[in-house]
């Protein structure tokens, strides 16, 4: 790790989505020239720090924090973290400074990452204006209607990866969720050996399940109320042509290929549901 009949309609075509995504293996990674390294997201921490430094630290929630941004696999485990930021910070801010430091997505590989990031061939976003999270999917309780729309609910599943990991996190170190009166120093070193003590527990195979009844020593009034969720991107969010056309050029080609996949298999439901 780096220090980056509507209803039976419906219920029939989410079951061919599922196996889209999980049952034949063709989730985004398998299609385009490339392949998805991980997510990318950033996570508020909360920060104590004196009255005349603490305006830049302080969120949209009101609250003070450092925001951390994360790059993440699949199994559960962190490749990447930037501690430090102000709460202030957009996560694309972050994430652009990370690679004037020297974060890299390996050839060919390309990064998950939200609404509120550019997409670029390095990092993949969903599209906008077309309905992405689950719930909205579900609300709607209609299939998706064309490409985009598949491609966001899938990317919306892999996605949901880094959100998990997020609240194992910090469900295993409520440390995490409250203020402390370290040095500053020290504060923003917090999530780093927490990330590192996660994967550790992650390479021994250790058991999640006993964080829902573990006992709490922090008390939960305690917890400090922090940003979560998307936010408005910002105008530094803004890629360059050069980035912004390969970028779309790619995720249209992976999105048209998923789609027609998905079209082939709903054709087969179809066909099997006529002959019996």
């Amino acid at each position: 790790m780096a220090y980056g009949g509507p209803y039976d309609s419906v219920r029939e075509d989410n079951r061919t989505v599922r196996e889209l995504v999980w049952m034949d293996g063709s989730t985004i990674c398998g299609y385009g020239v490339g392949d998805r390294a991980g997510a990318i997201d950033g996570t508020h921490v909360p920060i104590t720090i004196s009255s005349s430094e603490a305006a830049p630290y302080r969120n949209r929630k009101g609250t003070l924090s450092q925001n951390v941004m994360v790059a993440c696999d699949f199994d559960l485990s962190f490749v990447y973290v930037s501690t430090g930021w102000e709460g202030s910070a957009s996560d694309v801010g972050v994430l652009n400074s990370a690679i004037r430091s020297g974060f890299q997505v390996p050839e060919g590989k390309y990064y998950l990452v939200d609404g509120g990031y550019a997409n670029t061939p390095k990092f993949l976003a969903p599209y906008r204006g077309v309905r992405y999270h689950l719930n909205d999917q579900s609300r709607s309780n209609c299939r998706p209607k064309d490409y985009k729309e598949l491609f966001n609910l899938l990317h919306a599943r892999l996605r949901n990866h880094i959100e998990r990991v997020f609240g194992v996190l910090k469900m295993r170190f409520p440390i995490l969720k409250v203020a402390t009166h370290y040095p500053i120093q020290t504060q923003v070193k917090i999530p780093v050996v927490a990330i590192v003590l996660h994967n550790i527990i992650r390479s021994h195979r250790g058991d999640e399940e006993w964080l829902t009844t573990q006992t709490l020593h922090i008390d939960p009034r305690r917890y400090v109320d922090l940003p979560s969720g998307d936010v408005t991107t910002r105008v530094d969010s803004t890629p360059s042509s050069s980035q912004r056309n390969p970028g779309n050029a790619l995720r249209d080609d992976i999105a048209k290929k998923m789609w027609a996949d998905y079209e082939k298999t709903r054709s087969r439901r179809a066909e099997r549901r006529s002959s019996r």
